[in-house]
């Protein structure tokens, strides 16, 4: 079954919601877990999975989540994932662990996009679905909150190497989320009286010891000044010891590194740097894109005004020879680049996007890049000229002097792919792309 995949959605920020709390592990899956789906169905609203994902793929309800769970059935632990077929895209994950170890489970939701939760109406809806799950699960901890600024702020380790942090948990007010649970533990390490205080737009005592807590009325504001006033306060009530101004600063700052960037990529190059602030983690894109937007790469030298004579005995064995390298790339790499048979701009582009995103030429050998992958790829891309610009072959026995004559110009696609593949810099400096539009411009 065909869902969304969030990770490869273009979205400024998602809504990120985590929940960890125990359950009765004595109980059956069926019975226990009923009032957590119950709740999800009635509060989810726009964002409600409709796929569920064990060792396959089904449509959501009941009884596919129980098979799920049972597929996934390991000795001490569970865990499916939760999807939807159509906008917004989630990625929603439910994990159960089991006697010897503690009997809980953990939820990590993402929902595609922050912006979905500008109203009051679905961030209320929300927090009655936390209200819900936290009411019938004890929690230990729970936020719901930007993912790009929870990254910014350190989570889930603020820190912490990974050992520690798997033992004491969120053991202390590390920060504050737009939505809080802090459990009966949490509560009584700060303070009751001090967390019930807390200056914040909803502050609920819940009966089994845990506190709710709500900073503003709708979470995708969270980077606005007013918001992050109202965040430094709360922080600094619940940790005393912090100072105000050190707070908001810090906080101000993480606004600032998310503050949308309007893309102004190279023309050449913005079909390929559109693409890579994606590749990093959502809490730097905007700082990605801003330094795409001033990367200006290098004019193309790999041209000369007036061919050199083809100096080969058998043009048409070597001219061979050329087909037989590039075919050999398409070969090679037709799975992962699958429009590398049409040999076009497009084919290019997406060539210099797998070997930015592989890093290859700090992955793989050097002696196997120069000895075979430059050659190939600059038998490719001297083909490409050929069929898309009319160019032709001048061959010659040194194959980085080899060129293609584009209209007044001669073009050295084999010295061109061999500084390409110097290093991971290089792939940008000397794309493919970027050369190919130069010898279109100078074609006539």
């Amino acid at each position: 079954m065909k869902y969304l995949n969030l990770p490869e959605s273009r979205s400024a920020d998602y809504l990120a919601l985590s929940l960890e709390a125990t359950f009765d592990s004595a109980t059956s899956i069926e019975e226990e877990l009923g009032p957590f789906f119950q709740a999800l169905e009635e509060h989810a609203g726009d964002w409600m999975p409709d796929v569920v994902g064990g060792k396959r793929d089904r449509k959501y309800s009941r009884d596919a989540t129980w098979k799920a769970l049972k597929e996934r059935r390991m000795e001490r632990i569970t865990f499916i994932g939760l999807y939807r077929t159509q906008e917004p895209a989630l990625d929603m994950s439910l994990s159960l662990r089991f006697p010897p170890l503690p009997s809980d489970f953990s939820v990590l939701i993402h929902i595609d996009s922050l912006p979905l939760f500008s109203e009051k109406a679905p961030c209320a809806r929300l927090v009655e679905l936390v209200r819900a799950w936290a009411l019938r699960y004890p929690p230990s901890y729970a936020s719901a909150h930007s993912s790009a600024d929870e990254q910014l702020a350190g989570a889930p380790y603020f820190g912490r190497d990974n050992e520690t942090a798997w033992r004491d948990g969120f053991d202390k007010v590390y920060e504050l989320s737009w939505l809080n649970v802090f459990g009966p533990k949490l509560v009584e390490t700060v303070g009751r009286e001090r967390v019930l205080s807390t200056p914040a737009h909803l502050v609920e005592e819940l009966p089994n010891g845990s506190v709710l807590l709500v900073l503003r009325p709708t979470a995708a504001d969270f980077a606005s000044e007013e918001a992050r006033v109202a965040q430094a306060r709360a922080h600094v009530h619940l940790r005393p010891e912090l100072d105000f101004g050190t707070v908001l600063r810090a906080l101000r700052e993480r606004s600032a590194a998310l503050a949308p960037v309007e893309p102004r990529y190279d023309p050449d190059l913005a079909p390929l740097l559109s693409r890579l602030p994606y590749e990093f983690a959502i809490s730097e894109r905007q700082k990605k894109i801003a330094e795409f937007n001033a990367f200006r790469p290098p004019e193309p030298e790999e041209w000369l005004p007036v061919a050199l004579p083809a100096d080969v005995e058998n043009p048409e064995r070597v001219l061979s020879d050329y087909d037989d390298l590039s075919e050999g790339l398409v070969a090679a790499l037709h799975t992962k680049v699958p429009t590398i048979f049409d040999e076009t701009p497009e084919s290019l582009t997406d060539l210099d996007f797998y070997f930015w995103k592989e890093s290859f030429p700090k992955r793989y050998l050097r002696d196997l890049i120069d000895s075979h992958t430059a050659p190939a790829l600059g038998a490719y891309l001297g083909r490409t000229l050929v069929r898309r610009l009319g160019g032709t072959w001048v061959p010659r026995q040194k194959l980085e002097e080899s060129q293609v004559r584009v209209g007044k110009r001669v073009w050295l696609p084999f010295l061109r792919a061999r500084r390409y593949m110097q290093s991971c810099e290089a792939l940008l400096d000397y794309s493919l792309t970027q050369f190919f539009r130069e010898a279109e411009r100078h074609r006539g």
